[in-house]
Order: C-alpha cells, then structure tokens, then sequence
C-alpha cells in the first residue's frame, strides 16, 4: 500500500471527491451512478456530520472518501435512538481490494467512536464489513424501514450497552433520496462516461 494520510474534506477537495466517487460507483449498482451526487447535495443538510467528511490522500491525490450523516432508530415504544451512519466509501478503482477501505472504515469509525456515536448502521456487505465488527441489524432487534427482513441492514455498537432493550426500524435519512433527473443534470458537467447495464445490478 502506498503512504497516505486521512484527513477531513475542505472546499477545495469537493470537486475532486464527487469525481472520485463517481469513479468508484459507475456502473455498480445501475447504469451510471447517483453517489457522486448524494455527496454533493448532502453537504448542505442538517445531518451531515463534517467532523466526519474525510478524504484519503496519497502522494498529493486524493484516492478515498467517506462521509457521516446523523440518523435514528425508532423504537417500538416510541422513543428515538441517535445512531450515525456513513456512506458513500469510496476508493479509487485502481487501488479497490487492497486494504485502502478497511483503512479507511476503522478510522472513521474510531472518530465517530470519539464524538460520542453509540451506534452505527449500514446497508451493506457483511463479508466485508462484518470483519470490522458489524452484524446483521435484525439480529439486535432492529429492522429496516425498506425490507424488514433485510439481511443487509448491518449494526455495530461502539458504546458497550448501547443497544440493549432496543427494538425498533432504522430509516435512511431523507438525504440519500435525490431527484434522478436532478443527478443526471449535475452528472452533465462532468466527462462522458459511458452508461452499461449489467444483469448484477440492483437497479
């Protein structure tokens, strides 16, 4: 792995970050991709965290990036528990499974750790993330607002105790739904990539 540093995103990284991001997702999960955008916009919403918008940095480039939003679980007996969750984590291609996002994810969990997050949830891949200590959300009582019985909704508890008695529906905070057409104009202004669709999409 090359030298790098972690470091909290400034202005002048915006454009470099949504580009990297753009990168990491095209093509993923549908033809194209709508992270890049969701990064853009959601710097401007009251839930972003920017003590926790980071970007990686290797030899002057910047290859990685995650942000962290503030979200809630709310329980069955009517109260609502703070949790952050994060994403999109994106690495450059070129340098994907090879250890950059693990770094990445136990750093930026260690400082949601340090500003006082109880929890964090995700929807997300447990083989990769079930290596840094989270585990299916239903398997602590917690179910998924979209699928109930997702498999995929993840959880880590940071403060020991955090989750005990806590039974209730996580919901992705409003910022990750934008406006297709919105995302398709923002995505103009960047260089032509070509859109492909593959049968391993989820949209």
């Amino acid at each position: 792995m090359k030298n790098f540093v972690i470091r909290r995103e400034t202005p002048a990284d915006y454009r470099a970050a949504e580009q990297l991001t753009r990168e990491a997702f095209w093509n993923v999960y549908r033809p194209g991709c709508l992270e890049h955008y969701v990064l853009h916009q959601f710097r401007d919403r009251p839930e972003f965290v920017p003590e926790l918008d980071l970007v990686m940095e290797a030899d002057g480039e910047i290859v990685g990036h995650v942000m962290y939003v503030r979200a809630a679980i709310r329980t069955d007996d009517g109260r609502e528990i703070p949790v952050m969750t994060f994403g999109p984590i994106s690495i450059a291609p070129r340098l994907q499974r090879q250890g950059y996002g693990g770094c990445l994810l136990r750093f930026s969990v260690e400082q949601a750790k340090n500003m006082g997050a109880g929890a964090l949830v995700i929807t997300g891949n447990i083989g990769f993330y079930g290596k840094h200590g989270f585990v299916e959300a239903k398997s602590r009582g917690v179910r998924y607002a979209a699928d109930p019985e997702a498999e995929y909704l993840l959880i880590a508890e940071l403060e020991p105790g955090f989750l005990d008695g806590v039974s209730g529906v996580y919901q992705d905070p409003e910022g990750y739904f934008v406006d297709e057409g919105e995302a398709e104009a923002f995505d103009a202004s960047f260089p032509f990539k070509e859109k492909l669709k593959d049968p391993a999409q989820l949209f």
